[in-house]
């Protein structure tokens, strides 16, 4: 199995709301990185696997909720930067015109492999006619940065945390909030 697949999967398990997969993503994070991460729980999303992973816009991944919906593009690497060109630049730029045509703010989940803590980092694809929640939601959430010359990369330094990106869409960041999440999953037991 081609290892942006094992990725696809792993992330889809926690947007999904699956304990077992959050557990797994935020093994080695703080309390609190934890907490905000199990949120998903409470309010998941239906995450399904775009046909044609990947081409004309769709993203590898669509996370739908009652009040939300999002095309995720899934990308890992060794390094802390990914450069796009060539087929990438194609891709972002078909996330670009699709989520300008249909109101939707694209997303890139970057995971950086061998990296302790929270290995994931959300930008969204800059672009307008954002409305709604959707366009509050993109003020919190950094797009790619650019190169000197202007061109999309992705710096996973740049990111939001997926533990942050989940608290800002399932929850609250504040602190009386994730001290209960805390309690909450503290005290269940481990599933096998």
């Amino acid at each position: 199995m081609p290892m942006g697949v094992i990725y696809e999967r792993e992330l889809r398990s926690v947007l999904a709301g699956e304990l077992k997969g959050v557990r797994a993503v935020t093994r080695s994070c703080t309390e609190i990185e934890r907490a905000q991460a199990m949120q998903v729980i409470n309010r998941p999303f239906l995450v399904v696997r775009a046909p044609g992973s990947g081409s004309e816009g769709t993203g590898d991944l669509l996370v739908l909720r009652g009040d939300m919906c999002f095309p995720i593009e899934v990308k890992s690497s060794k390094k802390n930067k990914l450069y796009l060109s060539g087929r990438t630049v194609h891709q972002y730029n078909a996330l670009k015109e699709v989520g300008e045509k249909c109101g939707l703010m694209p997303l890139y989940a970057y995971r950086l492999k061998g990296v302790r803590g929270d290995s994931w980092r959300i930008m969204r694809v800059d672009g307008e006619n954002l409305t709604g929640k959707i366009k509050q939601l993109s003020r919190r959430i950094p797009a790619l940065p650019l190169t000197r010359n202007g061109t999309p990369y992705l710096g996973w330094d740049k990111g939001m945390p997926l533990n942050r990106f989940i608290a800002l869409v399932c929850g609250s960041d504040s602190s009386v909030n994730i001290e209960n999440m805390l309690d909450t999953y503290s005290h269940q037991k481990v599933c096998p």
